[in-house]
């Protein structure tokens, strides 16, 4: 299969995208721009997006709130915010060293929201896994990651999917929904060398796991096995970053994609928002319980 554009570059650096049902929008952070960018319905034209600054040098994920409005993880900690992106509240920081930053992140079947870290150098063992409950406590999970990247769970709720990206693996723990805890933690999916490393990813109605390959120009679908079933290209762009999926039947699956590390004048693309029909459809996301 073949993505194509929606329209031209919107983002530097595309990242993190959630289908909002109520609002019938798709919505993406431009992360080091600390922007959340809202495209609208797949027929409004893309270049016509609002951008909402969040208030941080760093935009790493968001979810829709079971309250209204959307829960942000920025550079260093969480944010609420309301449905016109006004900050309603922010959270005492996660993170003390500002050599670190939120990178990506997710809500578990039980509303809890999630986001890893990294060093901006990208120094090995240096990022952990946060999360950020209803009541507004936060916790640390887990660390010694060096890229923390795309968490999303099974239908049951009884696996979580997790990338590490200089792993090179979709990783998967056993997860306990009351007790929100990761065990057993194992390769998923071990990816051959050269086609990318693995990035943001999301889950299907049928338990099929799709990866978007930093580098590697392509999103791939893993079948609840593991098994390569599906490789979706993203013609003109080496990075393809995260991917949801969305529209009102949940049947579009769209690509974010960065312009990180391409040359001036080259990948004119690159930034932009990618869709596909895969012939599969999504399931609603989580949202945060908060």
């Amino acid at each position: 299969m073949k993505a194509h554009a929606l329209g031209g570059p919107v983002a530097w650096h595309g990242e993190g995208p959630v289908w909002d049902s109520a609002g019938g929008r798709l919505l993406i952070v431009d992360m080091t721009a600390g922007v959340v960018v809202d495209l609208g319905s797949p027929e409004q034209e893309p270049e016509a997006a609002a951008r909402h600054d969040v208030g941080s040098t760093v935009a790493a994920a968001l979810r829709p709130r079971a309250s209204g409005g959307f829960v942000v993880a920025t550079e260093h900690g969480f944010s609420l915010f309301s449905r016109d992106f006004t900050r309603e509240r922010r959270f005492d920081d996660v993170i003390t060293d500002d050599g670190i930053r939120m990178n990506d992140g997710g809500c578990d079947p039980q509303g809890r929201f999630y986001c890893g870290t990294m060093a901006y150098d990208a120094e090995p063992g240096r990022g952990e896994l946060f999360r950020l409950d209803a009541d507004g406590s936060t916790r640390r999970i887990f660390g010694g990651v060096t890229i923390s990247n795309g968490l999303q769970w099974s239908e049951d709720g009884t696996l979580a999917y997790y990338n590490d990206t200089p792993t090179g693996r979709i990783d998967v723990f056993d997860f306990d929904g009351d007790q929100g805890t990761f065990e057993n933690r194992r390769p998923f999916v071990i990816l051959d060398e050269g086609v990318g490393t693995p990035d943001g990813l999301t889950v299907d109605a049928e338990g099929g796991v799709w990866v978007a390959l930093w580098g590697g120009s392509a999103v791939r679908r893993y079948d609840s096995d593991g098994g390569l079933s599906e490789v979706v290209e993203v013609p003109g762009v080496t990075n393809t970053s995260a991917c949801c999926f969305g529209g009102t039947d949940l049947r579009t699956l769209f690509i974010t994609t960065s312009r990180e590390g391409v040359a001036e004048g080259d990948q004119p693309a690159a930034g932009a928002v990618f869709a596909v029909n895969p012939g599969v459809a999504g399931r609603p996301l989580p949202v945060f319980a908060g």
